[in-house]
């Protein structure tokens, strides 16, 4: 299966640094995706660095990326 365009599998997870304008620009993103994962009940894994954000979608249920990692993982880019 393919990885979304900007984003590399890593560990088993797809994972994408994104990085922004200023520390609250970053924590707005990081919002947005709070949302959208609540929404699918479905949450990556995310990790601050002032104006970096860096995104890590798996299913640990399923010990893999899914079509669902892929599909929120491209979300998530619309996002940025």
């Amino acid at each position: 299966m393919s990885v979304p365009e900007g984003w590399e599998e890593v560990g088993g997870a797809l994972q994408r640094t994104f990085v922004f304008e200023s520390f609250p620009a970053a924590i707005a993103f990081v919002n947005r995706i709070a949302e959208l994962a609540d929404s699918e009940n479905h949450h990556p894994d995310i990790a601050v660095s002032y104006k970096k954000v860096t995104l890590r979608w798996a299913t640990h249920s399923a010990n893999a990326i899914t079509e669902r990692d892929r599909e929120l993982a491209a979300r998530s880019a619309e996002l940025a």
